[in-house]
């Protein structure tokens, strides 16, 4: 499950329902993205699927975030070819510009910040940027491509504005969650619901909540047991939108399903055992979080 950038506050505002019918609601609707630049958009798409921005041609950022599915990975811990083992679960990239820091540190501040610091990073792209900038413009195509969307030729600011253009374009909008806060009670089922007043009653809320069901606060894991293998880090308090969808679970991938999740997050945040029945409500609102891209629904990856 990962992803990623501090968006100013009139962003994230942005990305919620203006008028939710059930606008008490801790959680918020999420809405399409408006406001952005086609070609830079378009541009950015080309550039996140674009081998030559890593150091060796090897990698891309689709790599690790699968755009024909949920924007993460399916390994718990993704191996790149050529580079040592990544130290973080990958997180998904979709709705990453709802959240109000990037990474599982949650120590980079703006898109822009973190896809330099990954381009540059050893252990990801192993690039130098101004080398990347330089192979780009000697691409006739993606040359007219930047002085399509920016008046001028690949640079290094028009590089990253590009890329996070793309990547605030990523937003999972028309969840049934969604519908049911706009008014469409026939959106969920009892069960859903039961599920979620539970997630609500027991404090799961107490972290996952706004727009993005989470990524807004930082927590501490492992308040009254471990939740994972590595340590009792504080982190970035992951998104829960489309997290049906982006097992494995927690900063080092150990929890391989939901209800695994969901069982240890009870114990080690909450200090609850939870009962079959209510970890499987509590999964059946979870899956009602899964929005759609591009007009089809948010999809785990193939096996």
């Amino acid at each position: 499950m990962v992803v990623l950038l501090a968006t100013p506050f009139s962003c994230i505002s942005s990305l919620s329902a203006p008028l939710a019918v059930h606008g008490s609601e801790p959680i918020s609707a999420i809405q399409p993205p408006s406001g952005l630049d086609a070609s830079r958009v378009a541009l950015g798409a080309r550039l996140f699927d674009d081998r030559r921005l890593s150091g060796d041609n090897r990698v891309a950022c689709t790599s690790c975030h699968g755009m024909a599915s949920n924007g993460a990975a399916a390994d718990a811990m993704t191996w790149l070819p050529g580079r040592a083992p990544a130290a973080f679960n990958t997180p998904t990239v979709f709705n990453a510009a709802a959240n109000f820091r990037l990474g599982w540190r949650g120590n980079i501040r703006s898109l822009e910040a973190q896809t330099a610091s990954l381009l540059e990073s050893q252990s990801v792209m192993q690039a130098d940027i101004a080398t990347v900038v330089e192979r780009l413009r000697q691409d006739p195509v993606t040359n007219q491509g930047f002085r399509e969307a920016y008046g001028r030729p690949p640079d290094r600011a028009a590089l990253l504005d590009a890329i996070a253009s793309f990547e605030r374009s990523l937003v999972t909008p028309g969840s049934r969650f969604d519908l049911w806060l706009q008014g469409k009670g026939s959106a969920l089922t009892a069960q859903e619901l039961r599920g979620y007043r539970t997630f609500k009653a027991i404090g799961c809320i107490s972290c996952h909540q706004g727009v993005n069901v989470g990524g807004n606060l930082f927590q501490r894991s492992g308040i009254f047991s471990p939740a994972a293998r590595h340590g009792t880090p504080t982190l970035r308090v992951p998104s829960l939108r489309n997290v049906a969808t982006t097992a494995p679970y927690f900063h080092d991938g150990s929890a391989a399903t939901l209800p695994q999740a969901i069982k240890a997050m009870g114990r080690a945040q909450l200090g609850v055992t939870l009962s079959p029945a209510d970890t499987q409500d509590i999964g059946a609102f979870l899956h009602t979080l899964t929005g759609r891209y591009q007009g089809r629904p948010v999809k785990a990856p193939a096996p």
